[in-house]
């Protein structure tokens, strides 16, 4: 399967470089079609990244990690919206998830429960019993850009195929940035 162009990035199949991805990223890719490509670390964040390699807004997702409370039980899960989009984490996430009260998890929190850099978490890898919640804008935009586990590279990867991961909701989570 020949490389997929998209910005000035050099894609490799992911499984054929695996020293591109964190170590729960690797063990959860399997046969996912996605292909990896090295960046700087530095430009891990989504302007600086989208800029630099030319890589539109809108084929680029971000991955959140939520923690919400109810009754003394405490849920975590991975949230996937478009770069152009904004999730409705007080409304649509916590509502779906049943949690009365719902926040962006703390930094260590989410670096010790994924295995992953801050930076660079995703959904692909998170712990199995995570809801992974797919914006359905990210499920239907093809190819887009996501993190690798690590901020030193990014994978490419269909959207359709993030909304068939193992504990994947395809949701109306998220409305476009105006």
């Amino acid at each position: 399967m020949p490389a997929p162009q998209l910005g000035t990035l050099d894609w490799q199949p992911a499984h054929e470089v695996p020293e591109l991805l964190a170590e729960p990223v690797r063990a959860a890719l399997g046969d996912l079609p996605a292909y990896a490509a090295p960046i700087d670390p530095t430009l891990a964040d989504t302007a600086a990244f989208c800029a630099e390699y030319d890589v539109p807004l809108a084929a680029s997702a971000n991955c959140v990690v939520v923690h919400g409370k109810r009754a003394g039980e405490s849920t975590y899960a991975a949230v996937l919206v478009l770069a152009t989009h904004r999730a409705d984490v007080n409304g649509v996430v916590r509502k779906h998830l049943g949690v009365r009260k719902i926040s962006f998890a703390a930094q260590d929190d989410a670096v010790g429960s994924t295995g992953m850099e801050y930076g660079g978490i995703t959904a692909i890898g998170v712990p199995a019993d995570w809801p992974v919640l797919v914006d359905e804008a990210v499920a239907q935009a093809g190819p887009v850009v996501i993190g690798s586990g690590v901020r030193g590279s990014k994978l490419l990867v269909d959207g359709a195929d993030l909304a068939k991961l193992p504990a994947a909701t395809v949701l109306a989570l998220a409305a476009p940035v105006a």
